[in-house]
């Protein structure tokens, strides 16, 4: 698992790196493109959304939406990701932080029609997680929605799968959520499966 020298140092290279394996259909970032796409859709239903964006990284999916109106804020724990992304939007409210220590101050005094984490919770152990997805859920507005995309199962056995086709490259370091899990946590929670290895994750 990179640290965050790892993701400063991987930061230029990140797009090119994930861009080739969605194109390959291979783990881990197979249906990359359509998790954010499937986001972004979500998101444009409600004009001028605010949205929170933990470890939004170069901007991918954010920038996007800062393009299309919507006011972002966002969190990232890569000093050279924020970086970047903030001379792609420079309105945007961006802080540096690690999530597992929790939000920026300032992110806490908001509310949000969607807190969107793309690719990152799986840096968090399974109780990490919990915890602060319970927390996000106080700073929704009302009918807002958390969308989760990441490398996702809908059961173990799926995941086990994935992990015996990937072989040598399975990153064990990495906690994936499984959905008939979360939603022991989280009875409310959708999942749709997007790819072999990715899905979106929605909580209201």
């Amino acid at each position: 698992m990179l640290d965050r020298k790892g993701f400063n140092l991987w930061a230029d290279e990140y797009d090119k790196a994930v861009g080739l394996s969605d194109e390959e259909n291979s783990y881990p970032f197979a249906g990359y493109k359509e998790v954010l796409g499937g986001i972004f859709r979500i998101i444009m239903e409600k004009e001028h959304a605010a949205v929170l964006d933990l470890g939004f990284g170069t901007g991918t999916l954010t920038t996007k939406l800062y393009e299309h109106g919507c006011d972002i804020y966002g969190q990232d724990f890569s000093e050279r990701m924020v970086e970047l992304a903030s001379g792609k939007m420079p309105g945007a409210h961006l802080y540096l932080g690690d999530l597992t220590e929790g939000l920026a101050k300032p992110l806490r005094n908001q509310t949000y029609d969607y807190i969107v984490a793309t690719y990152v919770l799986h840096h968090l152990t399974d109780e990490q997680k919990i915890v602060l997805i319970r927390d996000l859920l106080g700073l929704l507005k009302k009918d807002g929605k958390i969308l989760i995309g990441d490398i996702s199962f809908e059961t173990i056995e799926k995941l086990d799968r994935c992990r015996q086709e990937a072989g040598d490259e399975w990153d064990d370091e990495e906690i994936y959520i499984v959905a008939e899990e979360m939603k022991k946590a989280f009875p409310n929670l959708t999942f749709t499966q997007v790819s072999f290895c990715a899905g979106i994750l929605t909580l209201a």
